[in-house]
């Protein structure tokens, strides 16, 4: 069972404190919204870097307004020539939404997949997968539906832990996993460990960093290139790991994932 490595494009602007969630966003952002910060600018870097030291694949979920910035737009061709085999991009929504927290609304859902999905095919090409990740994690069974219909084929939104159940919409995890699985999309949940969270923001806050780097330290190898399209199929077994471009800026730049050398074969 290899490792499907993830890493979602949030900028600080896009943090559910400051917009996007109906409750949680109560601080106004203090710094530009029309330029990319300085710890992005210095995670993608220490992330493409990181990159030159395995050969792993690794699947970006892109927030889709940052294509309408030129900038971002060329550093992801760069990327992407750079390593055309290895990196592949998904969706992670428009403006980095916490869909389910604000009720169904599948009209206005579909017309973002539409918006998102058409600006991640123009900038990326063929290296463009139908992948979707719920901005945040917050994914509700009458999303799956407006996923398929829109192409998609995998949703890795899925945190099965009880201390994030109420990003599912007011439902269990198993409702939104049934809701993929009826409507032909493939689930691929975020590891946990003990049923409690190991990715993106749980690597960093204690004693849930103690658990998750133990964790990743365990994980099978990196996916590679090849393998990729397996994510696709129902029946595989895939480990999925994710954390944030902004992670790669933390300790001066000197954060990596906590992998335990792994390389894909």
């Amino acid at each position: 069972m290899p490792t499907w490595f993830t890493v979602d494009t949030d900028d600080f602007r896009h943090l559910p404190q400051h917009q996007g969630h109906p409750t949680r966003s109560k601080e106004a952002y203090d710094g530009p919204s029309d330029r990319l910060s300085e710890a992005f600018l210095t995670g993608w870097e220490r992330m493409l870097n990181w990159m030159e030291g395995h050969d792993g694949a690794l699947t970006l979920f892109v927030i889709s307004d940052l294509l309408e910035m030129e900038p971002f737009a060329e550093m992801l061709k760069r990327a992407l020539h750079r390593f055309p085999e290895r990196l592949t991009v998904g969706c992670h929504g428009h403006t980095h939404r916490s869909w389910s927290a604000w009720g169904e609304d599948t009209e206005g859902f579909e017309a973002m997949l539409e918006r998102s999905t058409a600006l991640l095919k123009q900038h990326a090409g063929g290296a463009f997968r139908p992948y979707f990740r719920a901005p945040n994690g917050y994914i509700a069974p009458w999303m799956a539906a407006c996923l398929a219909s829109n192409g998609y084929l995998v949703d890795s939104s899925v945190n099965p832990s009880w201390l994030v159940k109420h990003k599912a919409g007011g439902v269990s995890w198993n409702a939104v996993l049934t809701a993929m699985r009826e409507a032909g999309v493939v689930e691929r949940p975020w590891l946990t460990r003990w049923r409690l969270p190991v990715n993106g923001p749980a690597l960093f806050r204690f004693p849930l960093s103690t658990i998750a780097k133990k964790a990743w330290r365990k994980t099978p190898r990196l996916l590679g290139p090849a393998e990729l399209a397996s994510v696709e199929n129902p029946e595989a077994q895939v480990c999925t790991l994710y954390c944030h471009v902004l992670d790669f800026a933390r300790e001066e730049g000197s954060w990596r994932p906590p992998l335990n050398g792994h390389r894909a074969k």
